[in-house]
């Protein structure tokens, strides 16, 4: 009987070794990688009057190809799709001003941040109105759906009417047009895609600045599938490398007059 199992031993084992060397080709190397934006979260991410893609997600995106040395190409997605796309591999990667929460870090793995910015209620320039669950009650709030904003308003402004939205731009079209009292979205965003463009006039911000980690996270950082941390870790050391060779300073100045990094 022992004479049997010890070649049957020595064979599974051997069968095991032979294949390792197999399952390790099979790790993705991640020289070619599809990256998921968005193309309507400006001055981040948009499309330009030539069909392109352009903005600071979209040079982040490619400058962090070029430092990993990988060959990229960027999909499309609408934002309140992104999580299961990514898990459905329609793409690799995430690039979309993301906030990592601990809410989504329970479906995707995250790198380190590449900036971070505040929230800020956006309403009529001089408003009476108070950011207190109070002040907003029956009033018309505006976010973009299924974002940390969303979730914001939704926790902590219950007695206001929240209205979701698909886009940004969707929310400050309703907003210039009166059929929003207030809305709340990303400082910088919101400052660049409206309050220093035409449809913006008459409105500015109120109340403080949110940052609390439970609703907005740790920064806008790349996720990517649970199973690709190796993936993240790739990411981590090209927005080091970016930061440190000045390459992030000058994407950044194409678009803002501070450090979007944040502290």
């Amino acid at each position: 009987m022992q004479r049997r199992l010890i070649p049957a031993a020595l064979a599974t084992l051997l069968a095991a070794l032979s294949l390792a060397p197999a399952a390790q080709a099979q790790a993705p190397d991640w020289k070619k990688l599809r990256i998921g934006v968005e193309g309507a979260y400006p001055p981040f991410s948009e499309v330009g009057p030539d069909g392109k893609l352009k903005g600071f997600d979209i040079d982040m995106a490619w400058a962090l190809c070029a430092e990993m040395k990988a060959e990229c190409s960027l999909v499309q997605q609408e934002w309140d799709g992104m999580i299961p796309a990514l898990n459905a591999r329609k793409f690799d990667a995430i690039l979309a001003s993301m906030a990592a929460t601990d809410e989504r870090r329970k479906s995707v793995n995250f790198s380190d941040k590449y900036y971070s910015t505040p929230a800020r209620l956006v309403a009529k320039a001089g408003t009476a109105l108070q950011p207190t669950a109070e002040s907003l009650k029956g009033k018309k709030l505006g976010v973009q759906r299924a974002t940390i904003h969303d979730r914001y308003a939704t926790d902590n402004f219950k007695s206001a009417e929240i209205v979701r939205y698909a886009k940004a731009d969707e929310v400050y079209l309703d907003l210039a047009a009166g059929r929003l009292d207030l809305i709340m979205a990303d400082s910088v965003a919101v400052d660049g895609g409206f309050l220093k463009k035409p449809q913006g006039k008459g409105f500015a911000f109120f109340g403080p600045a949110y940052n609390d980690v439970k609703y907005f996270g740790t920064g806008s950082s790349i996720a990517v599938r649970k199973a690709d941390d190796a993936l993240a870790q790739k990411f981590n050391a090209a927005i080091k490398a970016l930061r440190a060779n000045g390459t992030y300073k000058k994407i950044q100045d194409k678009y803002f007059d501070f450090d979007v990094y944040g502290n």
